[in-house]
């Protein structure tokens, strides 16, 4: 599975978490995550390996040392990317390596 493969997979599955939420208040706020990720992952699916975005997340260490070995955002990533509530699909994979620098 390549990286962009990997972290289109976890994004989907992020997506169906939120979707699987049921709450009766929320205003539609766990439909909209899941949409901004859904997004976001079809997005992802389709950068090359050589994409900035992708060797950011790298650099980053959301794919382990041998780089392919599944998309791990840790912590901070994971609690980004459960909050995301939308904008365009690179603003959320730009904001992942902030997110992982500022909880180190």
């Amino acid at each position: 599975m390549s990286r962009s493969e990997s972290l289109a997979a976890y994004l989907r599955a992020q997506a169906w978490r939120r979707l699987d939420r049921v709450e009766a208040d929320d205003n539609g706020l766990n439909a909209r995550c899941a949409l901004a990720l859904l997004d976001t992952a079809a997005y992802a699916a389709d950068l090359p390996e050589d994409d900035p975005l992708i060797l950011m997340l790298e650099e980053a260490g959301c794919f382990g040392p041998l780089g392919r070995e599944g998309f791990d955002p840790g912590e901070a990533g994971t609690k980004l990317i459960r909050h995301w509530e939308g904008g365009e699909p690179h603003e959320l994979l730009l904001a992942l390596p902030h997110a992982i620098t500022a909880a180190t």
